[in-house]
């Protein structure tokens, strides 16, 4: 009987401490829980309205960013700017009406192919930032009106872009109270509808296609050949000329008619006839949403010829031999070699939605590039970035030598390394001690969020330091006047050189500007209507031929003539008015303004040739007023 009793006794003490875990296990779990925000208390109905609005507004402002990362090729923060040169004309942006849009696929000023296409992961990240910062943003100033009172801390975003939604869960603080009526939550979740998903995948198969296949290429090279010179021949004893210019507008006008004929197999459009199916392009699947190919006259294009001189391209006859000449017949043969590259535009879109990336297309000699052996995907670490040995130092401040945290990667040549993020130290300094790839002269490159992106050139192949001073950018309102009256129809191209950078602002499209502190020249060229007709000319052009008859079996030759033509040409927009000012932008003007004024002076609207020189003369040497206020 004792044992039993024990037993039993000490299964209860056993029951007891198993009860007392699960207790404490469970109001640890419950704790977790409600600290987390996992389980918020109930929205009173009266506080509804406000809570409504702010999932409203988190679901705006993510609609708003899928849109800007479909119109800008998968980016809101868009890749370092990176201009074109006179070589290869095209940035590493596509202007599309004054937005810039990356190229997926482009060729550096330095002739050097480059992809630049986003991942769905970098796309979601960037998401999140957007969010993070518009999200504070949210207006309650009606609710507050009425007496709510409404308090946020920081956002949190994380967003998951899925084929045909996106999800986006907000972890922030935001406390509502109304009277005696409360209601706090941490944990919000919205989910919307949008096809960015759907249309990023489907701009990857496309890319992909014309990665393989090169079949904008291929249009682009029977274009050329359909409407530039390229091999032929024609009967005739005078030589075949043909202007350059004349062979770029053709081709523009060839390329804006031919370029949104392509289509993809799919069920979006109906071919009016046969020959279209030329057009036609399998990517392995049926597209059911609209796709556009778009190029304007407007994009850079890049046209070279061989041979060719003076912006001729000339043809002589041949066939003159002995014998030929008394038959009088002879024939012009000509072959030239083309550099052609231009950029078009791809769209996938359904109603509102939009997914759009520029390509460069290149005929090379005249033929198609090669498809590129590499991947070239933005998370390839390139080998130069494997081999970091060299210790460095970075600090970065701003100009008041205050620490501001920066990220910091180094460039040598093309190739660009991440290193890492300066951080505010004990010392009260932002540093970053780290290894660097060994270069001579590469580029320490520190950005921060508000500052503007400095390089420092160093070499390293030994360890050092640096120290880096950022300046802070600040947005200002911009206005150009001509003497002293805003410009009314006319409008102007402005723009302000410091060291080696340019930012040029189209007024009055573009009203804003970025500046930071530092000695600028600024450069106005105001335009207005003007109908100056250009006079066309002919110029004669004379060769030797054979003579006629028995005297050309001999040799004899005449000299034949004909002529050159240049047709009338009118512009219809001409200089006006405007100036150039040396002037250092302090940073307490900067600090202390909202607006830059530009006054500058009136030419008169040009009427001939020689007036509308005169005027662009007159910009260099005219001054312009800058004010601030």
């Amino acid at each position: 009987m004792k044992n039993n009793f024990e037993m039993n006794n000490r299964k209860g003490q056993i029951t007891i401490f198993i009860i007392i875990a699960l207790i404490i296990l469970g109001g640890i779990i419950i704790y977790f829980v409600y600290r987390g925000g996992l389980f918020q208390e109930k929205l009173p109905a009266e506080l509804d309205p406000v809570y409504t609005y702010y999932l409203g507004c988190i679901e705006n402002e993510a609609s708003t960013g899928a849109l800007i990362l479909g119109e800008q090729a998968g980016y809101i923060e868009q890749p370092e700017f990176s201009p074109g040169s006179q070589y290869m004309p095209f940035s590493n942006q596509l202007d599309f009406l004054g937005t810039g849009v990356p190229y997926w696929y482009y060729i550096s000023g330095n002739g050097v192919s480059k992809e630049q296409i986003p991942t769905k992961e970098k796309m979601q990240v960037q998401l999140n930032d957007f969010l993070n910062e518009r999200i504070l943003e949210c207006d309650f100033s009606t609710f507050e009106n009425q007496g709510f009172i409404i308090n946020l801390g920081e956002a949190e975003a994380e967003t998951l872009i899925n084929s045909n939604s996106i999800d986006v869960s907000v972890k922030q603080d935001i406390s509502i109270s109304f009277g005696e009526v409360s209601w706090s939550g941490t944990n919000h979740e919205v989910n919307l509808d949008s096809n960015l998903g759907k249309f990023y995948e489907l701009a990857q198969k496309i890319y992909a296609t014309q990665k393989e296949s090169m079949f904008l290429e291929k249009y682009g090279l029977d274009i050329l050949r359909l409407y530039a010179p390229v091999d032929g021949s024609e009967i005739g004893c005078s030589p075949k000329i043909w202007s350059l210019n004349e062979i770029r507008l053709e081709l523009i006008n060839a390329l804006e008619a031919n370029v949104p004929a392509v289509k993809l197999e799919g069920n979006y459009y109906d071919l009016k006839n046969k020959e279209n199916k030329y057009f036609v392009q399998n990517i392995g699947e049926d597209v059911d949403v609209n796709v556009n190919f778009l190029y304007s006259g407007n994009w850079p294009m890049k046209l070279e010829v061989w041979p060719s001189e003076d912006g001729l391209l000339k043809a002589n006859p041949v066939g003159l031999e002995e014998g030929l000449g008394m038959l009088g017949f002879c024939y012009t043969p000509y072959h030239f070699v083309y550099d052609f590259a231009y950029p078009v535009l791809i769209q996938i879109y359904s109603g509102e939605e939009m997914f759009q990336f520029p390509v460069v297309i290149l005929i090379d000699k005249n033929n198609p590039r090669e498809p590129l052996d590499v991947e070239g995907l933005p998370n390839v670490v390139p080998e130069l970035c494997n081999h970091k040995i060299t210790e460095m130092s970075v600090s970065t401040y701003n100009t008041n030598l205050e620490p501001i945290e920066a990220n910091i990667d180094f460039k040598c040549f093309d190739t660009v390394c991440s290193i890492g993020t300066t951080n505010i130290s004990d010392s009260g300094d932002a540093v970053l001690v780290d290894n660097f790839p060994q270069c001579v002269n590469g580029y320490i490159v520190a950005s921060a969020e508000g500052y503007k992106t400095k390089k420092y050139l160093t070499s390293t192949l030994e360890s050092g330091e640096a120290m880096i001073v950022l300046d802070k950018k600040y947005k200002l309102d911009l206005e150009v006047q001509k003497q002293g009256a805003e410009l009314g129809s006319d409008y102007s191209i402005l723009t302000f050189t410091k060291d080696e950078s340019v930012t040029t602002v189209s007024y009055p499209s573009q009203k804003q500007i970025e500046l930071t502190e530092g000695q600028y020249e600024i450069k106005v060229y105001i335009y207005s209507n003007s109908s100056i007709a250009l006079k066309g000319s002919t110029s004669q052009k004379c060769v030797d031929v054979p003579k006629s008859g028995l005297s050309g079996i001999f040799g004899v030759t005449e000299e034949k003539c004909f002529d050159l033509k240049i047709p009338n040409q009118v512009v219809d927009f001409a200089v006006s008015g405007g100036g150039t000012q040396n002037y250092y932008i302090g940073e307490s003007e900067l600090q202390e303004s909202s607006k830059l004024i530009i006054n500058a002076d009136s030419f008169g609207i040009p009427s001939a040739l020689e007036d509308l020189q005169e005027n662009y003369n007159k910009v260099d040497t005219q001054g312009v007023d800058i004010m601030f206020e």
